[in-house]
Protein backbone atom coordinates (compact mmCIF):
# COMPACT_ATOMS: atom_id res chain seq x y z
CA UNK A 1 0.00 0.00 0.00
CA UNK A 2 1.86 3.03 -0.88
CA UNK A 3 1.39 6.50 1.34
CA UNK A 4 -1.72 8.47 1.76
CA UNK A 5 -2.31 11.33 -0.35
CA UNK A 6 -1.66 13.55 2.02
CA UNK A 7 1.42 11.64 3.92
CA UNK A 8 5.10 13.42 3.64
CA UNK A 9 6.87 10.24 1.93
CA UNK A 10 8.37 9.68 -1.50
CA UNK A 11 10.07 12.69 -2.56
CA UNK A 12 11.24 10.79 -5.63
CA UNK A 13 9.13 12.26 -8.23
CA UNK A 14 8.65 15.53 -6.66
CA UNK A 15 9.22 18.73 -8.14
CA UNK A 16 12.58 20.35 -7.01
CA UNK A 17 11.66 23.60 -4.95
CA UNK A 18 9.05 25.93 -5.07
CA UNK A 19 9.85 28.08 -8.59
CA UNK A 20 9.56 24.93 -9.47
CA UNK A 21 6.16 23.80 -8.69
CA UNK A 22 4.81 27.21 -9.78
CA UNK A 23 7.06 27.08 -13.52
CA UNK A 24 5.54 23.08 -13.79
CA UNK A 25 2.06 24.59 -13.56
CA UNK A 26 1.34 28.01 -14.71
CA UNK A 27 3.38 27.37 -18.25
CA UNK A 28 1.24 24.63 -19.46
CA UNK A 29 -1.53 27.27 -19.16
CA UNK A 30 0.67 30.29 -20.48
CA UNK A 31 0.79 27.98 -23.51
CA UNK A 32 -3.13 27.18 -24.14
CA UNK A 33 -3.37 30.98 -23.09
CA UNK A 34 -1.48 32.17 -25.87
CA UNK A 35 -2.44 29.76 -28.49
CA UNK A 36 -6.44 31.00 -27.46
CA UNK A 37 -5.58 34.39 -27.54
CA UNK A 38 -4.39 33.69 -31.74
CA UNK A 39 -7.55 32.49 -31.85
CA UNK A 40 -9.14 35.41 -30.83
CA UNK A 41 -7.08 37.72 -32.34
CA UNK A 42 -7.52 36.30 -36.07
CA UNK A 43 -11.17 35.76 -35.33
CA UNK A 44 -11.91 39.22 -33.41
CA UNK A 45 -15.06 40.27 -35.15
CA UNK A 46 -13.28 43.86 -35.87
CA UNK A 47 -10.41 41.88 -38.08
CA UNK A 48 -12.35 39.10 -39.15
CA UNK A 49 -8.49 37.64 -40.30
CA UNK A 50 -10.16 34.27 -40.39
CA UNK A 51 -13.95 34.38 -40.96
CA UNK A 52 -16.40 32.15 -38.57
CA UNK A 53 -16.83 30.10 -41.52
CA UNK A 54 -14.07 28.96 -41.32
CA UNK A 55 -14.25 28.40 -37.50
CA UNK A 56 -16.63 26.17 -37.74
CA UNK A 57 -15.09 23.93 -40.79
CA UNK A 58 -12.29 23.58 -38.65
CA UNK A 59 -14.49 22.64 -35.47
CA UNK A 60 -15.77 19.90 -37.31
CA UNK A 61 -12.62 19.09 -38.62
CA UNK A 62 -11.42 18.25 -34.95
CA UNK A 63 -14.90 16.72 -34.26
CA UNK A 64 -15.04 13.96 -36.81
CA UNK A 65 -11.18 13.84 -37.35
CA UNK A 66 -8.44 15.04 -35.28
CA UNK A 67 -10.19 14.71 -31.63
CA UNK A 68 -11.14 10.76 -32.83
CA UNK A 69 -7.37 10.12 -34.54
CA UNK A 70 -6.46 11.07 -31.03
CA UNK A 71 -8.41 9.26 -28.77
CA UNK A 72 -7.85 5.94 -30.74
CA UNK A 73 -4.24 6.20 -30.90
CA UNK A 74 -3.51 7.13 -27.30
CA UNK A 75 -5.76 5.15 -26.00
CA UNK A 76 -5.60 2.10 -27.92
CA UNK A 77 -2.21 1.92 -27.29
CA UNK A 78 -2.55 2.02 -23.62
CA UNK A 79 -5.46 0.24 -22.67
CA UNK A 80 -5.33 -3.65 -22.05
CA UNK A 81 -7.91 -5.62 -19.96
CA UNK A 82 -6.18 -5.38 -16.89
CA UNK A 83 -6.51 -1.69 -17.35
CA UNK A 84 -9.81 -1.53 -17.86
CA UNK A 85 -10.40 -3.72 -14.61
CA UNK A 86 -7.87 -1.19 -12.41
CA UNK A 87 -9.38 2.47 -14.41
CA UNK A 88 -12.68 1.93 -13.09
CA UNK A 89 -12.85 4.69 -10.44
CA UNK A 90 -12.03 7.30 -13.79
CA UNK A 91 -15.90 6.88 -15.09
CA UNK A 92 -16.92 6.48 -11.24
CA UNK A 93 -15.04 9.68 -10.61
CA UNK A 94 -17.38 11.54 -13.27
CA UNK A 95 -20.51 10.75 -11.79
CA UNK A 96 -19.13 11.60 -8.49
CA UNK A 97 -17.96 14.82 -9.19
CA UNK A 98 -21.63 15.52 -11.70
CA UNK A 99 -23.50 14.97 -8.22
CA UNK A 100 -21.48 16.87 -6.33
CA UNK A 101 -21.44 20.14 -8.88
CA UNK A 102 -25.16 19.60 -9.59
CA UNK A 103 -26.17 19.70 -5.10
CA UNK A 104 -23.89 23.02 -5.04
CA UNK A 105 -25.98 24.12 -7.85
CA UNK A 106 -28.66 23.91 -5.98
CA UNK A 107 -27.34 25.76 -3.06
CA UNK A 108 -26.50 28.47 -5.37
CA UNK A 109 -29.82 28.46 -7.09
CA UNK A 110 -31.50 28.23 -3.32
CA UNK A 111 -28.54 31.41 -2.04
CA UNK A 112 -28.62 33.77 -5.04
CA UNK A 113 -32.17 33.15 -6.03
CA UNK A 114 -32.06 33.38 -9.99
CA UNK A 115 -35.29 33.92 -12.15
CA UNK A 116 -37.24 31.26 -11.30
CA UNK A 117 -37.30 29.73 -15.17
CA UNK A 118 -33.29 29.60 -14.43
CA UNK A 119 -33.22 27.20 -11.79
CA UNK A 120 -32.60 23.92 -13.12
CA UNK A 121 -30.36 25.62 -15.30
CA UNK A 122 -27.94 26.89 -12.58
CA UNK A 123 -28.14 23.48 -11.59
CA UNK A 124 -26.91 22.16 -15.14
CA UNK A 125 -24.30 24.72 -15.37
CA UNK A 126 -22.67 23.85 -12.20
CA UNK A 127 -22.86 20.44 -11.90
CA UNK A 128 -21.65 19.33 -15.26
CA UNK A 129 -17.95 20.21 -16.61
CA UNK A 130 -15.75 19.58 -19.25
CA UNK A 131 -14.80 16.67 -19.64
CA UNK A 132 -13.34 16.25 -23.05
CA UNK A 133 -11.83 18.91 -25.38
CA UNK A 134 -10.09 21.08 -22.64
CA UNK A 135 -8.81 18.33 -20.16
CA UNK A 136 -7.12 16.75 -23.39
CA UNK A 137 -5.19 20.09 -24.15
CA UNK A 138 -4.00 20.78 -20.97
CA UNK A 139 -2.45 17.02 -20.15
CA UNK A 140 -0.97 17.56 -23.77
CA UNK A 141 0.20 20.83 -22.70
CA UNK A 142 1.89 19.73 -18.98
CA UNK A 143 3.17 16.42 -20.92
CA UNK A 144 5.24 19.33 -23.18
CA UNK A 145 6.64 20.48 -20.51
CA UNK A 146 10.72 19.11 -20.01
CA UNK A 147 9.87 19.08 -16.45
CA UNK A 148 7.05 17.27 -15.54
CA UNK A 149 6.49 14.45 -13.24
CA UNK A 150 4.51 11.98 -15.03
CA UNK A 151 7.41 10.08 -16.81
CA UNK A 152 7.94 9.30 -20.39
CA UNK A 153 4.37 7.85 -21.24
CA UNK A 154 3.06 10.87 -19.96
CA UNK A 155 0.84 12.01 -22.79
CA UNK A 156 -0.20 8.92 -23.83
CA UNK A 157 -1.62 7.94 -20.60
CA UNK A 158 -3.31 10.85 -19.91
CA UNK A 159 -5.46 11.01 -22.66
CA UNK A 160 -6.29 7.23 -22.12
CA UNK A 161 -7.53 8.43 -18.96
CA UNK A 162 -9.33 11.47 -20.18
CA UNK A 163 -10.94 9.48 -23.29
CA UNK A 164 -11.83 6.43 -20.78
CA UNK A 165 -14.09 9.19 -18.84
CA UNK A 166 -15.91 10.81 -21.44
CA UNK A 167 -18.40 8.18 -22.51
CA UNK A 168 -20.21 8.65 -19.16
CA UNK A 169 -20.15 12.47 -19.45
CA UNK A 170 -21.65 12.42 -23.26
CA UNK A 171 -24.39 9.88 -22.10
CA UNK A 172 -24.83 12.21 -19.26
CA UNK A 173 -25.43 15.27 -21.50
CA UNK A 174 -27.93 13.35 -24.26
CA UNK A 175 -30.35 11.87 -21.38
CA UNK A 176 -30.17 13.68 -18.35
CA UNK A 177 -28.97 17.05 -19.51
CA UNK A 178 -31.05 17.40 -22.83
CA UNK A 179 -34.37 16.60 -20.66
CA UNK A 180 -33.87 18.70 -17.92
CA UNK A 181 -32.84 21.80 -20.30
CA UNK A 182 -36.12 21.90 -21.91
CA UNK A 183 -38.45 24.93 -21.45
CA UNK A 184 -40.03 25.30 -18.91
CA UNK A 185 -43.79 25.43 -18.95
CA UNK A 186 -44.51 29.05 -18.08
CA UNK A 187 -41.87 30.18 -20.56
CA UNK A 188 -43.67 27.73 -23.53
CA UNK A 189 -46.90 29.38 -22.62
CA UNK A 190 -45.52 32.92 -23.34
CA UNK A 191 -44.04 32.21 -26.61
CA UNK A 192 -47.76 30.38 -27.71
CA UNK A 193 -49.03 33.62 -26.58
CA UNK A 194 -47.68 35.49 -29.13
CA UNK A 195 -45.41 37.65 -27.31
CA UNK A 196 -41.58 36.20 -28.45
CA UNK A 197 -43.37 34.24 -31.12
CA UNK A 198 -41.78 36.47 -34.15
CA UNK A 199 -38.45 36.11 -32.46
CA UNK A 200 -38.44 32.45 -32.46
CA UNK A 201 -39.58 32.17 -36.18
CA UNK A 202 -36.58 35.15 -37.14
CA UNK A 203 -34.20 32.41 -34.86
CA UNK A 204 -35.36 29.39 -36.90
CA UNK A 205 -34.57 30.80 -40.16
CA UNK A 206 -31.21 32.54 -39.20
CA UNK A 207 -28.53 31.22 -41.42
CA UNK A 208 -25.83 28.68 -40.12
CA UNK A 209 -22.95 31.39 -40.65
CA UNK A 210 -24.99 34.07 -38.41
CA UNK A 211 -25.19 31.67 -35.59
CA UNK A 212 -23.09 31.91 -32.11
CA UNK A 213 -19.37 29.62 -33.00
CA UNK A 214 -20.27 28.85 -29.24
CA UNK A 215 -23.01 26.95 -30.77
CA UNK A 216 -21.51 24.48 -32.93
CA UNK A 217 -17.91 24.18 -30.87
CA UNK A 218 -18.17 20.71 -29.78
CA UNK A 219 -21.51 19.67 -31.46
CA UNK A 220 -21.04 21.14 -35.52
CA UNK A 221 -24.06 20.00 -37.33
CA UNK A 222 -26.28 20.32 -34.00
CA UNK A 223 -28.62 22.26 -35.59
CA UNK A 224 -29.26 19.40 -38.51
CA UNK A 225 -30.34 17.20 -35.04
CA UNK A 226 -33.43 19.88 -34.61
CA UNK A 227 -36.38 17.60 -33.97
CA UNK A 228 -40.29 18.82 -33.64
CA UNK A 229 -40.25 18.54 -30.01
CA UNK A 230 -36.76 20.24 -29.41
CA UNK A 231 -38.31 23.50 -28.36
CA UNK A 232 -40.89 22.31 -26.44
CA UNK A 233 -41.48 20.94 -22.54
CA UNK A 234 -42.19 17.52 -23.66
CA UNK A 235 -41.65 15.61 -20.43
CA UNK A 236 -43.96 18.09 -18.69
CA UNK A 237 -46.43 17.71 -21.81
CA UNK A 238 -46.01 14.05 -21.40
CA UNK A 239 -46.58 14.05 -17.05
CA UNK A 240 -48.57 17.00 -16.27
CA UNK A 241 -52.18 16.98 -16.41
CA UNK A 242 -52.97 20.29 -18.02
CA UNK A 243 -56.47 22.10 -17.84
CA UNK A 244 -58.16 25.02 -19.49
CA UNK A 245 -56.66 27.27 -22.34
CA UNK A 246 -53.31 25.13 -21.83
CA UNK A 247 -55.29 21.81 -23.08
CA UNK A 248 -55.13 22.38 -26.63
CA UNK A 249 -51.51 23.38 -26.48
CA UNK A 250 -50.53 20.09 -24.81
CA UNK A 251 -52.98 17.95 -25.88
CA UNK A 252 -52.54 14.02 -23.91
CA UNK A 253 -50.27 12.08 -26.07
CA UNK A 254 -52.15 9.17 -25.18
CA UNK A 255 -55.41 9.76 -25.32
CA UNK A 256 -55.74 8.70 -29.12
CA UNK A 257 -53.78 5.45 -28.67
CA UNK A 258 -56.10 4.79 -25.35
CA UNK A 259 -59.30 5.52 -27.45
CA UNK A 260 -57.97 3.11 -29.85
CA UNK A 261 -57.53 0.85 -27.85
CA UNK A 262 -60.59 0.91 -25.79
CA UNK A 263 -62.92 0.84 -28.94
CA UNK A 264 -60.94 -2.06 -30.40
CA UNK A 265 -60.05 -4.38 -27.37
CA UNK A 266 -62.59 -6.39 -25.21
CA UNK A 267 -63.24 -4.87 -21.54
CA UNK A 268 -61.25 -8.12 -20.11
CA UNK A 269 -58.39 -7.13 -21.86
CA UNK A 270 -57.84 -3.68 -20.08
CA UNK A 271 -56.03 -5.50 -17.27
CA UNK A 272 -52.99 -6.28 -19.91
CA UNK A 273 -52.71 -2.61 -21.37
CA UNK A 274 -49.52 -0.55 -20.31
CA UNK A 275 -49.50 1.39 -17.10
CA UNK A 276 -49.92 4.82 -17.94
CA UNK A 277 -46.98 5.95 -16.80
CA UNK A 278 -45.07 3.32 -18.01
CA UNK A 279 -46.33 4.22 -21.32
CA UNK A 280 -45.11 7.95 -20.63
CA UNK A 281 -41.40 6.59 -19.61
CA UNK A 282 -41.49 4.60 -22.76
CA UNK A 283 -42.37 7.82 -24.78
CA UNK A 284 -39.92 10.00 -22.98
CA UNK A 285 -37.47 7.06 -23.74
CA UNK A 286 -38.26 7.16 -27.24
CA UNK A 287 -37.80 10.97 -27.88
CA UNK A 288 -34.83 10.91 -25.92
CA UNK A 289 -31.62 11.21 -28.43
CA UNK A 290 -30.00 8.19 -27.19
CA UNK A 291 -28.23 7.85 -30.71
CA UNK A 292 -26.24 11.27 -30.63
CA UNK A 293 -24.51 9.58 -27.82
CA UNK A 294 -22.13 7.95 -31.07
CA UNK A 295 -19.72 10.49 -31.90
CA UNK A 296 -16.81 10.08 -34.25
CA UNK A 297 -15.26 10.99 -30.57
CA UNK A 298 -17.13 8.43 -29.01
CA UNK A 299 -16.57 5.63 -31.89
CA UNK A 300 -13.23 6.13 -31.38
CA UNK A 301 -12.87 5.67 -27.78
CA UNK A 302 -14.89 2.06 -28.20
CA UNK A 303 -12.78 1.05 -31.36
CA UNK A 304 -9.90 1.80 -29.32
CA UNK A 305 -11.08 -0.16 -26.08
CA UNK A 306 -11.73 -3.41 -28.76
CA UNK A 307 -8.56 -3.43 -30.10
CA UNK A 308 -6.68 -2.37 -27.00
CA UNK A 309 -8.66 -5.62 -25.11
CA UNK A 310 -7.52 -8.22 -28.17
CA UNK A 311 -3.58 -8.48 -28.36
CA UNK A 312 -3.58 -9.82 -31.57
CA UNK A 313 -5.42 -6.49 -33.07
CA UNK A 314 -3.69 -4.61 -30.94
CA UNK A 315 -0.23 -5.85 -32.14
CA UNK A 316 -1.68 -5.46 -35.80
CA UNK A 317 -2.02 -1.96 -35.31
CA UNK A 318 0.69 -0.61 -33.09
CA UNK A 319 3.38 -3.36 -32.84
CA UNK A 320 7.01 -1.95 -34.18
CA UNK A 321 6.24 -3.99 -36.79
CA UNK A 322 2.94 -3.95 -37.16
CA UNK A 323 1.30 -4.86 -40.76
CA UNK A 324 -0.77 -1.27 -40.13
CA UNK A 325 1.67 0.41 -38.43
CA UNK A 326 2.18 3.03 -41.33
CA UNK A 327 -2.32 3.59 -40.50
CA UNK A 328 -1.57 4.56 -37.03
CA UNK A 329 1.15 6.62 -37.82
CA UNK A 330 -0.79 8.70 -40.15
CA UNK A 331 -3.75 8.48 -37.20
CA UNK A 332 -0.90 9.91 -34.85
CA UNK A 333 0.30 13.08 -37.39
CA UNK A 334 -3.24 13.94 -37.88
CA UNK A 335 -3.39 13.68 -33.98
CA UNK A 336 -0.95 16.24 -33.32
CA UNK A 337 -3.42 18.98 -34.81
CA UNK A 338 -6.30 18.24 -32.44
CA UNK A 339 -4.33 20.75 -28.92
CA UNK A 340 -4.00 23.37 -31.28
CA UNK A 341 -7.12 23.71 -33.32
CA UNK A 342 -9.16 22.91 -30.16
CA UNK A 343 -7.81 25.94 -28.35
CA UNK A 344 -8.21 28.20 -31.87
CA UNK A 345 -11.41 27.67 -31.66
CA UNK A 346 -12.16 28.38 -28.39
CA UNK A 347 -10.25 31.25 -28.42
CA UNK A 348 -12.80 32.45 -31.65
CA UNK A 349 -15.76 31.62 -29.40
CA UNK A 350 -14.32 33.88 -26.86
CA UNK A 351 -13.90 36.61 -29.10
CA UNK A 352 -17.54 37.07 -29.65
CA UNK A 353 -17.57 38.42 -26.49
CA UNK A 354 -20.26 37.70 -23.42
CA UNK A 355 -24.37 37.76 -24.91
CA UNK A 356 -26.69 39.74 -23.02
CA UNK A 357 -27.77 37.70 -19.75
CA UNK A 358 -30.58 38.04 -17.88
CA UNK A 359 -29.92 35.12 -15.39
CA UNK A 360 -28.17 38.02 -13.03
CA UNK A 361 -25.11 38.88 -11.91
CA UNK A 362 -25.43 36.89 -8.14
CA UNK A 363 -26.15 34.07 -10.02
CA UNK A 364 -23.39 34.02 -12.55
CA UNK A 365 -20.69 34.98 -10.01
CA UNK A 366 -22.22 31.95 -7.75
CA UNK A 367 -22.03 29.68 -10.58
CA UNK A 368 -18.46 30.39 -11.38
CA UNK A 369 -17.30 30.57 -8.21
CA UNK A 370 -18.98 27.17 -7.29
CA UNK A 371 -17.91 25.48 -10.29
CA UNK A 372 -14.08 26.79 -10.45
CA UNK A 373 -13.33 27.51 -6.52
CA UNK A 374 -15.47 25.38 -4.22
CA UNK A 375 -15.59 22.44 -6.44
CA UNK A 376 -11.87 21.37 -6.85
CA UNK A 377 -11.51 21.59 -2.85
CA UNK A 378 -13.88 19.26 -2.56
CA UNK A 379 -12.37 16.85 -5.37
CA UNK A 380 -9.16 17.25 -3.47
CA UNK A 381 -11.38 15.43 -1.07
CA UNK A 382 -12.97 12.61 -3.03
CA UNK A 383 -9.98 11.38 -4.52
CA UNK A 384 -7.84 11.48 -1.10
CA UNK A 385 -10.49 9.61 0.41
CA UNK A 386 -10.18 7.36 -2.71
CA UNK A 387 -6.79 7.29 -2.69
CA UNK A 388 -6.72 6.33 1.28
CA UNK A 389 -9.54 3.22 0.89
CA UNK A 390 -7.14 1.85 -2.56
CA UNK A 391 -9.53 2.62 -4.99
CA UNK A 392 -6.50 4.41 -7.05
CA UNK A 393 -4.05 2.83 -9.25
CA UNK A 394 -1.04 2.55 -7.00
CA UNK A 395 1.70 4.90 -7.66
CA UNK A 396 0.46 6.92 -10.74
CA UNK A 397 0.31 10.14 -10.64
CA UNK A 398 -1.37 10.76 -13.61
CA UNK A 399 -4.47 8.96 -13.25
CA UNK A 400 -4.80 10.85 -9.57
CA UNK A 401 -3.82 14.47 -11.85
CA UNK A 402 -6.90 13.51 -14.34
CA UNK A 403 -9.20 12.93 -11.69
CA UNK A 404 -8.35 15.88 -9.68
CA UNK A 405 -8.81 17.79 -13.18
CA UNK A 406 -12.15 16.36 -13.72
CA UNK A 407 -13.26 18.54 -10.87
CA UNK A 408 -11.77 22.29 -12.06
CA UNK A 409 -13.40 22.49 -15.24
CA UNK A 410 -15.33 25.27 -16.14
CA UNK A 411 -19.27 24.32 -17.46
CA UNK A 412 -18.86 22.08 -20.53
CA UNK A 413 -19.09 23.57 -23.94
CA UNK A 414 -21.69 21.47 -25.41
CA UNK A 415 -23.89 22.53 -22.56
CA UNK A 416 -24.32 25.79 -24.45
CA UNK A 417 -25.33 23.55 -27.75
CA UNK A 418 -27.93 22.06 -25.92
CA UNK A 419 -29.37 25.14 -24.79
CA UNK A 420 -29.34 26.19 -28.39
CA UNK A 421 -30.72 23.03 -29.72
CA UNK A 422 -33.54 23.46 -27.26
CA UNK A 423 -33.93 26.95 -27.27
CA UNK A 424 -33.97 27.72 -23.62
CA UNK A 425 -31.63 29.80 -21.56
CA UNK A 426 -29.33 30.41 -24.82
CA UNK A 427 -27.56 33.92 -24.46
CA UNK A 428 -27.64 33.17 -20.81
CA UNK A 429 -25.16 29.93 -21.19
CA UNK A 430 -22.98 31.67 -23.87
CA UNK A 431 -22.28 34.38 -20.99
CA UNK A 432 -22.04 32.02 -18.54
CA UNK A 433 -19.46 30.09 -20.28
CA UNK A 434 -17.85 33.17 -21.80
CA UNK A 435 -16.86 34.44 -18.07
CA UNK A 436 -16.53 30.61 -16.88
CA UNK A 437 -13.69 30.29 -19.13
CA UNK A 438 -11.70 33.87 -18.56
CA UNK A 439 -12.07 33.26 -15.06
CA UNK A 440 -10.63 29.26 -15.56
CA UNK A 441 -7.55 30.74 -17.01
CA UNK A 442 -6.45 31.83 -13.51
CA UNK A 443 -8.31 29.13 -11.30
CA UNK A 444 -6.81 26.25 -13.11
CA UNK A 445 -3.14 27.55 -12.79
CA UNK A 446 -3.66 27.93 -9.35
CA UNK A 447 -5.07 24.18 -8.49
CA UNK A 448 -2.82 22.85 -11.02
CA UNK A 449 0.17 24.53 -8.76
CA UNK A 450 -1.65 22.88 -6.00
CA UNK A 451 -2.14 19.41 -7.60
CA UNK A 452 1.59 19.45 -8.39
CA UNK A 453 2.25 19.82 -4.79
CA UNK A 454 0.06 17.08 -3.39
CA UNK A 455 1.20 14.75 -5.34
CA UNK A 456 4.84 15.07 -4.39
CA UNK A 457 3.50 13.17 -1.69
CA UNK A 458 1.96 10.31 -3.56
Amino acid sequence: MFPSFFSGAGGSKAIADERGDWMSGVVPLLKLLSLTVIGSLIAHPKTQIVPKATFKLLSKLVFVLFLPCLIFVQLGQSVTLEDVLLWWFVPVNVLISTLIGCALGYLVAVICRPPQRYFRFTIIMTGFGNTGNLPIAIVGSVCHSTDQPFGPDCNRTGIAYVSFAQWVAVILVYTLVYHMMEPPMEYYEIVQEGEEIQEIGETQTVSNLSRPLLDEAEWPGMVDKETEDAKTPFIARVFRSISGSSQNIFPDLNSNEEATAGSSSPRSLTCLAEPRVVRRIRIVAEKTPIQHILQPPTIASLLALIVGLIPALKSFFFDTDAPLSFFTDSLDILAAAAVPSVMLILGGTLAEGPKDSSLGLRTTIGITVARLLVLPCIGIGVVALADKLGFLVEGDLMYRFVLLLQYSMPSAILLGAIASLRGYAVKESSALLFWQHVCAVVSLSVYIVIYFKLLRYV
